[in-house]
């Protein structure tokens, strides 16, 4: 298992709109990720360090593996 280094809400975001998700806006401090024919939406937090339990757990949410998200990071 990859470990999750502490990474940015922003380049999260930019990870997962690699994966195919669109920034659909921001409510408070979170955006709001959509994907075409998924029913679940993204909430990533935009903090300067988001923790690792967060991260894993949008990963999950949007289908992919660790490993797959570290390949997008920017």
């Amino acid at each position: 298992m990859s470990v999750l280094a502490n990474i940015s809400g922003k380049a999260a975001v930019a990870a997962f709109e690699k994966a195919g998700w669109t920034c659909r806006g921001q409510v408070g401090s979170h955006a709001v990720l959509t994907k075409p024919g998924s029913a679940v939406n993204l909430s990533v937090p935009q903090h300067k360090e988001l923790g690792p339990g967060i991260l894993r757990s949008l990963i999950r949410h949007a289908g992919l593996s660790v490993e797959e998200f570290l390949k997008l990071l920017p």
